[in-house]
């Protein structure tokens, strides 16, 4: 099983049958657990064989109370879905769902959130209300992963929801293998203020740094 960044940013790449419950869950304890869990499972692990056996957990931010934000939410009418470009070369479909309005150090932020195909979510039910934020922002490449992180959210029922960038988690491509499709943040949603929170890059054997 590859584990539900990809079942989700990717419902797409790989058999999700067994996708991990704590994607989408607001208990930041809970998602850090299982993630650092997750990464300790041979069957689930991104990890590079090498890396494996020295594993000591994810390397994150300390919890910010401030990049836990409130964000006004508008829904998007009549969108169509895209191939939303991956890390391999090639696409997997979504659909903008909507737009995330919230302000940071004293300044108005935008992210889209997208829903991936109608394909998927028959295939996994229980993920039906779980949307998918892929974003950049002025840490990458310094201070985490250059290809951008992912926060997952439970589909907002009303005008607001809350996005808490400390549960901003790595794609699996963040890890040194070349096995993974992993989605590319569109131009839209690349942030230019600093988002100290969630995941910070790992530095796995024969990193690259210019990643």
């Amino acid at each position: 099983m590859k584990y539900f960044a990809i079942c989700l940013a990717v419902l797409i790449f790989a058999a999700c049958a067994n996708a991990q419950t704590f994607y989408g869950t607001a208990d930041l304890k809970t998602f850090r657990d299982g993630r650092d869990a997750e990464f300790r499972n041979k069957d689930e692990s991104p990890l590079k064989t090498e890396d494996f056996a020295n594993f000591k957990g994810l390397n994150n931010y300390p919890f910010d109370k401030a990049l836990r934000v409130t964000a006004a939410f508008e829904r998007t009418a009549d969108e169509k879905y895209f191939e939303m470009l991956t890390s391999s070369g090639r696409t997997k479909k979504f659909v903008k769902y909507g737009v995330l309005t919230f302000e940071i150090g004293g300044k108005m932020q935008r992210l889209s959130v997208y829903q991936t195909d109608a394909e998927s979510l028959t295939k996994f039910p229980e993920y039906a209300d779980l949307l998918f934020i892929p974003f950049r922002d002025a840490t990458n490449r310094t201070e985490t992963y250059g290809g951008g992180r992912y926060i997952d959210i439970r589909a907002p029922k009303g005008r607001t929801v809350t996005i808490d960038f400390n549960l901003a988690y790595n794609p699996n491509c963040a890890y040194g293998s070349d096995k993974y499709n992993c989605p590319i943040p569109p131009r839209e949603n690349k942030l230019k203020v600093s988002i100290t929170a969630g995941e910070k890059r790992y530095i796995y054997s024969g990193y690259d740094k210019t990643h």
